[in-house]
C-alpha cells in the first residue's frame, strides 16, 4: 500500500484549482486593465482631436469673415462678436491641450482679437489702419501654421501614410 493518505488527492486537486482560477482572474484582470486603458488613450485623442478642429475651424470663419469685411470696406465684426463664436471652441482646447497647443491657439486668438478691435496704430507715426490691419491680417496664416504644428507634434501626426504590414493592411507606428 503507498503512503499517501484517501485526501492527499482530493487537496491536491483543490489547490491546483484554486492557483488555476488565481491565475485566470490575473490575467483577465491584466487584460481588462489594458483595454481600458486603450479606449481611455482613443477617447483622449479623439477628444484633443475634435477640440482642434473645431477651434481651427472657428479661427477660419473669423479670418474669413475679417478679409470679406475688408475687401468690402466694412468695419470687421465687434470683438464681442468674435469672442462670442470663438470662445466655445477655445475653452476645451485651454483645458485639454498641452503648453505649446495651448500658447500656439492663444496667440492666434490674441491675433484675430486684435484685428476684431479698433485699429490704432498711433504709437507709430506714419502708419495708416488699413495699411496696419492688412499687415495683421496677412499674419494670422503664419501663426495658424505654428498652432498647426504643435497640434500635429502633439497628437504624433505624420506626413506619410503607415507603411503597409505583410499582410497588406496599413500598420500605425508610434
Amino acid at each position: 500500500m503507498s503512503q499517501i493518505p484517501w485526501w492527499g488527492l482530493p487537496l491536491v486537486a483543490v489547490v491546483f484549482t484554486l492557483a488555476g482560477a488565481a491565475a485566470a482572474h490575473l490575467v483577465l484582470a491584466r487584460n481588462n486593465h489594458l483595454l481600458s486603458r486603450g479606449r481611455r488613450n482613443r477617447q483622449w485623442y479623439e477628444e484633443r482631436k475634435e477640440a482642434y478642429v473645431r477651434l481651427l475651424a472657428a479661427f477660419e470663419h473669423a479670418t474669413h469673415r475679417l478679409r470679406t469685411s475688408f475687401d468690402a470696406g466694412e468695419k470687421p465684426p465687434p470683438p464681442l462678436v468674435y469672442v462670442d463664436q470663438v470662445g466655445p471652441a477655445l475653452m476645451p482646447v485651454r483645458l485639454l491641450a498641452s503648453g505649446p497647443v495651448r500658447s500656439a491657439a492663444l496667440a492666434v486668438h490674441l491675433q484675430l482679437e486684435r484685428l476684431h478691435g479698433e485699429m490704432n496704430p498711433a504709437g507709430v507715426i506714419g502708419v495708416q489702419p488699413q495699411t496696419h490691419f492688412r499687415e495683421l491680417l496677412a499674419q494670422v496664416p503664419l501663426v495658424m501654421q505654428q498652432f498647426e504644428s504643435a497640434i500635429r507634434e502633439e497628437l504624433g501626426i505624420v506626413d506619410t501614410p503607415p507603411q503597409p504590414s505583410v499582410n497588406g493592411r496599413a500598420e500605425l507606428t508610434g
